[in-house]
């Protein structure tokens, strides 16, 4: 949830980023309970370590990705939307998707 929330930062309207971001929260947190109670595993995908670590390992490079992206979004929405901030973002996006190939 924290990069949820650097995302959510970007909203300027602080009434409307808490808004949403604590519905977001709130479902999330739902969303755990029940696949816990549905799979009776509190971890996520208990019964498929391969697939896990496969996950965990992306960790590491995607998460750079969405700080640089969260940046690049923050300049494009101050009016600083040249080419290189455009292409940037493209890029990031790409990247993450990319990484996150079946798994988001």
């Amino acid at each position: 949830m924290a990069l949820a929330r650097r995302y959510a930062d970007l909203v300027t309207d602080t009434k409307l980023r808490k808004t949403v971001s604590d519905r977001i929260e709130s479902e999330w947190q739902r969303t755990a309970r029940a696949l816990t109670q549905i799979t009776g595993h509190k971890e996520r995908l208990a019964t498929n370590p391969a697939l896990r670590r496969s996950i965990e390992h992306r960790f590491p490079y995607i998460d750079p990705l969405h700080h640089v992206q969260v940046e690049l979004l923050r300049r494009y929405r101050e009016g600083r939307s040249d080419e290189r901030v455009k292409l940037g973002i493209q890029i990031a996006i790409n990247g993450i998707a990319a990484a996150l190939r079946n798994t988001g």
